[in-house]
């Protein structure tokens, strides 16, 4: 299988073929590079932090696992006989849950999806980060009420990165013409791939939800971590 451009599903491949030490290089606007080990996409739940655990154990119906990666999410709501559809635009990463097993597996962007109805769909790690930017999160929010059942949710997690802005005295510098603070620009790279910069959105919860119930949503903060991620229920409001 001949891939371009698709670090995260090259270096799945490469997990899945033996090598247990890939890694994928992100650098951002923000910070230094960092490194993703490969090896953190296939953890088992007994090594998954408390918020997977609990947006695992709230997710009900037919669910829509956004942004699968390598299926972790997925495989462990399929084990529990949950109907779990996993979806990722990466072409390598949908090969390897194909290859692990998993039933239902869509290579897709979220945003091109159509004719697909589900009760749950789960954005897990940031996974609201697809967005982009807050004008993509009123897309994105527009565009999940065509994907979900009535009395449907969203169990989305994300992280206010206000901390990320702090001077030693505790105050914050703001560039207040540069946008949200939370629209974070990204490259991802591993061998000869990389994805090209592209924006990611971390959002804080008191903005999401202003977002939320102005599109006819319902918010509800299932947990708060101690680095400023949470775990959020958006449900449509009932008419």
């Amino acid at each position: 299988m001949e891939m371009t451009n698709d670090p995260v599903g090259a270096a799945i491949q490469d997990f899945m073929a033996g090598n247990r030490k890939a890694r994928i290089v992100v650098e951002s606007n923000l910070t230094e590079d960092d490194e993703i080990e490969v090896a953190y996409l296939f953890r088992t739940p007994e090594e998954m932090p408390e918020l997977e655990l609990l947006a695992l154990d709230e997710c009900r119906g037919r669910v829509l696992d956004v942004g699968a990666g390598a299926g972790c999410h997925s495989l462990a709501l399929q084990y529990l006989g949950v109907d779990v559809t996993a979806l990722d635009v990466s072409a390598g990463a949908v090969q390897a849950m194909r290859q692990q097993g998993i039933r239902q597996v869509l290579e897709q962007d979220i945003f091109k999806l159509s004719g697909q109805r589900y009760d749950t769909l789960l954005l897990l790690m940031n996974g609201i980060g697809i967005a982009g930017d807050l004008e993509g999160l009123e897309r994105f929010l527009e565009h999940t009420k065509t994907l979900l059942n009535l009395g449907g949710q969203i169990l989305l997690e994300s992280s206010d990165i206000l901390y990320m802005f702090e001077e030693e005295d505790g105050s914050v510098l703001l560039d207040l013409n540069a946008g949200y603070y939370g629209e974070v620009v990204y490259n991802m790279r591993y061998k000869e791939h990389q994805t090209g910069k592209f924006k990611w959105l971390f959002i804080d919860p008191a903005i999401l939800e202003d977002y939320a119930t102005s599109h006819g949503y319902t918010f509800e903060l299932l947990y708060e971590g101690e680095a400023g991620n949470y775990l959020a229920r958006l449900a449509l409001a009932q008419a």
